[in-house]
């Protein structure tokens, strides 16, 4: 267990057993707080701690260099190897297509660039989103996918979390599928949806001590039952893990309105368990350090492009790599602009088509 806040805010820390992924959880009334994330490192995991404002997007921190818009796309281009899309607001919105992706990605295919796919939307594994890109005729290949739900499976596997341990699932199908097919024994998930806990004199809930590891993201499922059984699992099983897919404040089910995101569901076992999750989608370095270990490739070739400041963009920041930020999601231009935020990319523009809209300009 890592003894004070000072500790966790050390350089990367080896990780040779479950039981030393244990952290404690910061004050609520501090600034900043401590997240646990994690790497690679000489090809070992290690657990890091970084330092995040309580507010998540803004801080009172000195603002970095302002963004500028892209004007060179060429420039931009020539000077990485792969590009990282996150999905939702970049890709698509909901069921429907952005415009002008299909023939963005073939131009960039085309001048020999590698093209990666990261989400932090946890309920569909990889098959499940090859379809959906499918359906949206998008030629992507399953394996220049990378949803959370296979980050939670990739780093069990990364540690060699033993197989005669199981996995308690708060969260959707596709966290269930990337186990399954990883080989790890799991249980929850949706089935738990519909259990109910009734409250008797002296009444004692039972949780199987075999549980390892707890998994959470985003669930529409999410209960009561969920809370309790997680909780038991975390607290009274030695050594078992908690880990997040995300902490998304918010998500986008509808186009009326935001709803509660994964963090929702993170945080009420934060709060029972006094315990602050090891955090595997983005901002957290171990998808990153994961693709470039897979792709073997240099951070610093590496853009991401996103729509969100707290997750896209400082998981490319967080990555050492070269950020774009598209304004066909979540992040306004005033939003980027306010004063008060911290987090600035290196370009910016409106959508990826862009790409070939300020290029075409530019021959002009």
């Amino acid at each position: 267990m890592l003894s004070s806040r000072a500790a966790a805010a050390a350089a990367p820390i080896s990780v040779p057993t479950v039981a030393a992924l244990r952290t404690k959880r910061p004050s609520l009334f501090s600034t900043f707080i401590a997240v646990p994330t994690l790497r690679f490192s000489g090809g070992n995991i290690c657990l890091c701690s970084s330092r995040r404002s309580s507010s998540r997007m803004y801080s009172n921190s000195i603002v970095s260099s302002a963004a500028k818009p892209l004007q060179d796309p060429d420039k931009l281009i020539d000077s990485v190897e792969t590009f990282i899309f996150d999905c939702d607001g970049v890709i698509w919105k909901g069921d429907k297509l952005i415009d002008g992706v299909p023939e963005t990605l073939d131009m960039l295919r085309s001048k020999g660039k590698r093209l990666v796919f990261v989400t932090n939307n946890s309920t569909k594994s990889r098959k499940q989103y090859g379809k959906k890109f499918e359906t949206l005729g998008l030629n992507v290949n399953e394996e220049e996918i990378f949803a959370s739900s296979f980050a939670a499976a990739a780093y069990l596997k990364s540690i060699n979390f033993p197989k005669d341990k199981k996995v308690y699932v708060i969260g959707e199908d596709g966290i269930l599928k990337e186990l399954e097919l990883a080989g790890f024994q799991y249980l929850g998930g949706p089935e738990d949806g519909g259990k109910k806990i009734e409250l008797k004199p002296g009444f004692l809930m039972e949780h199987d001590k075999d549980v390892g590891a707890v998994v959470v993201g985003f669930d529409r499922y999410f209960n009561y039952y969920k809370v309790q059984y997680g909780t038991l699992c975390i607290r009274e099983n030695p050594g078992c893990l908690f880990i997040a897919t995300n902490r998304d404040a918010v998500t986008h089910l509808t186009d009326a309105q935001e709803w509660a995101g994964g963090g929702s569901m993170v945080g009420a076992l934060l709060g029972s368990t006094q315990r602050e999750p090891l955090v595997v989608g983005k901002p957290s370095t171990f998808m990153m350090d994961y693709l470039a270990n897979k792709f073997s490739i240099t951070k610093s070739q590496i853009c991401m492009v996103g729509d969100r400041l707290d997750t896209d963009i400082l998981f490319g920041q967080n990555g050492g790599c070269k950020t774009l930020l598209v304004l066909s999601g979540v992040t306004s231009l005033s939003m980027l602009q306010n004063p008060n935020n911290s987090i600035q990319p290196d370009f910016y523009t409106n959508k990826i088509s862009d790409f070939l809209s300020l290029k075409a300009a530019t021959t002009v």
